[in-house]
């Protein structure tokens, strides 16, 4: 009576793993909340990539400083997760602002009038590490209303170098050559 006590014990307890790993690998992973997302372009011989995540608006006021997503006047990671990252093949020109070739965070200071664009030294998590003495260049650009809704943010740059961050109704563009 014991071996079979244990057998059926061992049995159920077999069963009831398996159901669990059938389960388990049934439900499908849902796909991240901020996706990443990667702009990249050749402007003549020099080649920009940006890597970011795309947060999504899902009907928040994310330029609000309560919403604590995009607040205007503050420095934003400009996109979700980690650090925005911009990387130039060869030295350019941001805004006619010099930059030595390489990998840099890419910050920004939202406003409803204007956007500081930020390249910076520091590539850690999110702008809670960022430090403005790691500043390489700061350029100051018109904001204007985006041509449509952006429920994604997304970042785009044309062949001409002309990088555009776009996000709900908001559009800042930059140029790079």
């Amino acid at each position: 009576m014991k071996n079979y006590s244990k057998n059926l014990m061992t049995l159920t307890l077999t069963l009831l793993m398996g159901l669990f790993c059938i389960q388990s690998m049934a439900q499908e992973k849902a796909p991240p909340a901020s996706p990443p997302a990667t702009a990249k372009q050749t402007v003549g011989s020099k080649t920009i990539t940006i890597d970011y995540s795309q947060p999504s608006v899902k009907g928040r006021d994310i330029w609000n400083a309560e919403g604590k997503l995009a607040p205007y006047g503050q420095v934003w990671r400009t996109g979700a997760n980690a650090t925005t990252t911009i990387d130039f093949s060869d030295d350019v020109k941001v805004e006619g602002k010099s930059v030595p070739k390489g990998k840099y965070g890419l910050f920004t200071i939202p406003g409803q009038k204007e956007w500081v664009i930020i390249i910076n030294k520091g590539i850690k998590w999110g702008a809670y590490t960022y430090k403005q003495e790691e500043d390489v260049v700061r350029v100051t650009v018109p904001a204007k209303k985006a041509k449509s809704f952006q429920e994604k943010f997304t970042i785009d740059i044309s062949k001409k170098g002309v990088v555009s961050l776009m996000w709900a109704d908001a559009q800042a563009d930059f140029t790079v050559k």
